[in-house]
């Protein structure tokens, strides 16, 4: 399984960007993608979540501010986000796994995506 993202780079607080990553491989359309990101220093944390019927869950940080979707033709994710802020800078790993509902805790992810940098200026 492999996925590919894209995105991220550089914004101004207030401004958006939108990640996409891709998933390829024995990748099965039922499994749940996600993001999690990790800031400098930090433990890696959840950010949102969907899984195959587009149930989401968003990390209460950037509720109302970013929004994912889906595109299980393509087995494909989108992170919209939207009214960046400073502490949003950090790298953000696409997620992929095959549990029955969106997993929050790093360590029970099965795959990850290489990450990608985020930073926002303030």
């Amino acid at each position: 399984v492999q996925l590919q993202a894209s995105g991220g780079g550089l914004v101004q607080a207030g401004g958006s960007l939108r990640l996409s990553c891709a998933a390829s491989g024995r990748i099965i359309g039922y499994w749940i993608m996600g993001y999690f990101r990790q800031a400098p220093g930090k433990d890696r944390e959840f950010v949102a979540g969907i899984d195959w019927n587009n149930n989401t869950h968003i990390a209460d940080s950037v509720k109302g501010r970013f929004t994912i979707s889906r595109d299980n033709a393509k087995n494909t994710i989108y992170l919209q986000m939207n009214n960046l802020k400073s502490e949003d800078t950090a790298v953000y790993y696409c997620s992929a796994d095959r549990h029955k509902v969106i997993i929050t805790r790093a360590v029970h992810i099965d795959y990850w995506g290489k990450g990608t940098l985020v930073t926002v200026s303030s």
